[in-house]
């Protein structure tokens, strides 16, 4: 049987110059996403759709949502199959194409860096993502590729 997990945000434009949508530049395309409990996020649209560059944009947002995820995923893997993580950090790019008024996202690659305490992990810690990008329920909601291009280092623990 399946589990439903609800969630909900608000999100409240704050973008009125004092004219409304009169014009397409007569209104910012500032935003506030507000979830109970958490700061408040600051959003815009990408500056090439006129936004503000010094605020998040709905583009990166997904990208993040799509990274964390696997972060978070990947984590869960390497406590199950015993890999110690003593560091985890991620470039994470993407593609999106507009066509008109429209557009797409048609790619994203996650380029997770993680750091290991042994040489005997590297193996299991590479194989780890692939169940970890299976698991990620961004990537499995999304239409378009993501990609996984891990690396896996070694490192000493700091004590």
């Amino acid at each position: 049987m399946a589990l439903t997990h609800d969630y909900t945000v608000s999100v409240e434009w704050t973008g009125n110059r004092g004219t409304g949508t009169s014009g397409y530049r007569d209104y910012a395309r500032d935003h506030v996403v507000r979830i109970d409990g958490l700061p408040d996020i600051l959003g815009s649209s990408d500056p090439t759709f006129r936004g503000d560059a010094s605020r998040h944009n709905p583009e990166q947002l997904l990208l993040t949502s799509l990274a964390q995820c696997h972060m978070l995923s990947y984590l869960h893997q390497a406590v199950k199959v015993g890999i110690v993580v003593i560091d985890y950090h991620d470039a994470a790019t993407a593609t999106m194409e507009t066509q008109g008024t429209g557009g797409r996202f048609t790619r994203a690659v996650l380029h997770p860096v993680v750091t290991v305490t042994d040489e005997s992990m590297i193996e299991a810690a590479t194989s780890a993502h692939h169940q970890a990008h299976l698991d990620c329920f961004i990537a499995n909601s999304v239409n378009f590729p993501v990609d996984v291009e891990p690396t896996v280092i070694v490192g000493g623990l700091t004590r």
